[in-house]
């Protein structure tokens, strides 16, 4: 039978990190009228570890099977029910799987009828994920959430980690497809002292990778929305999404080893980027976004930068692409005292049994 670990975040982050770790996948449970997990499945390695994050209402991380999608799997994991307030908006309890070996691991919610209304997720699922999720909900067929995955890889003081987050498409229509391209972007970020991005506004093919290269004092790239330029997209998306963060990347003034974030892109969605600092002020209120893919019309790189400025209006950017981004990011850095962030903050997961779920309360992902 799995095991079932409880320890609170500060014994968490306790433990010892290894100088190498799997990836972390990150999936949000539920939300205010979401009956989901998002994203639904995840392909992931052995050692990778499955972090659920408990989002409102009441809902449960359940192992099942694949003919038996609403029933409990004998001697499978369960979280247990994880109820949240509608007013709760952080230290949201969360779980941790690790990944034992690639097999399929079929989840679903055993709230009443939560899993016939389609709340189930895959782990390792290849081509059965629709079938198990139309078998849950009693359908012919079924599809598979759109939804964006952004893996960040960040190496610090020797040691890397690898995470992997749920992102929006921001509402743009998108495609996904093979990578058409290999071209690499070089975005310099606070160059010369600045508070910027440069270049702010480009255009990016599927295939494509930019690299953020942090040249000077101490800036983020955090992905935002069109609608809140200056927040995290996981603070104020309503489908409880999360997106990318390289976490604050100081530089010294004499440094020669600049930390980079690399984001490769593989959909055609607008991503919106913003530097999170607010010592002494918001670099983000002073202008230090960023659009990749921007629409020419409607919603301009010009209209995003003027919401961030706190501008009633502003002309639209005539130089932005039509088409928009999905990315998935493997970056490197090297980074002094990086902030508690989710790829620092996840870090510790190797220490868990393996193939074991470990709920850890108060936990703010």
């Amino acid at each position: 039978m799995l095991a079932l670990l409880l320890l609170p975040l500060f014994a968490l982050l306790s433990l010892v990190i290894p100088a190498t770790r799997g990836a972390d996948h990150q999936v949000t449970v539920g939300g205010i009228g979401i009956l989901k997990y998002n994203p639904e499945f995840v392909n992931a390695d052995p050692g990778d570890t499955v972090t659920f994050v408990f989002k409102q209402k009441n809902h449960t991380v359940t192992q099942s099977s694949l003919a038996s999608p609403c029933v409990q799997a004998a001697d499978g994991f369960d979280s247990g029910f994880v109820p949240v307030p509608d007013d709760q908006t952080s230290n949201f309890t969360v779980a941790q799987f690790t990944v034992s070996d690639t097999n399929p691991v079929w989840v679903y919610c055993r709230q009443a009828n939560h899993c016939q209304q389609g709340m189930v997720f895959a782990i390792n699922p290849g081509d059965k994920f629709d079938t198990f999720k139309s078998t849950a909900t009693g359908n012919v067929s079924a599809s598979s959430a759109s939804v964006i995955t952004v893996t960040a890889t960040v190496t610090f003081n020797g040691a890397t980690q690898t995470t992997t987050y749920a992102t929006t498409t921001g509402g743009a229509a998108t495609t996904a497809s093979a990578p058409s391209s290999t071209a690499s972007h070089v975005v310099t970020v606070g160059a010369n002292g600045a508070l910027a991005f440069s270049p702010d506004n480009l255009t990016a093919k599927i295939g494509d990778t930019v690299t953020f290269s942090f040249s000077s004092k101490n800036h983020t790239v955090t992905q935002s929305s069109f609608a809140n330029p200056c927040t995290p997209l996981g603070e104020s998306s309503a489908n409880g999404l999360v997106g990318f963060d390289s976490g604050f990347m100081p530089v010294a003034a004499d440094a020669s080893d600049l930390p980079e974030f690399t984001i490769t892109v593989n959909d055609t969605a607008p991503i919106w980027v913003y530097c999170k600092q607010t010592n002494p002020g918001s670099h983000c209120k002073q202008g230090m976004v960023l659009a990749i893919n921007a629409p020419a019309t409607g919603n301009t790189f010009d209209a995003f930068l003027a919401n961030a400025k706190g501008i009633a209006s502003a002309v639209s950017s005539t130089t932005a692409a039509a088409s928009g981004t999905q990315a998935i990011a493997s970056s490197t850095a090297t980074r002094a005292n990086p902030t508690s962030n989710a790829a620092v903050r996840s870090s510790s997961t190797a220490s868990f049994v393996v193939a074991a779920i470990a709920v850890i309360l108060g936990s703010s992902l």
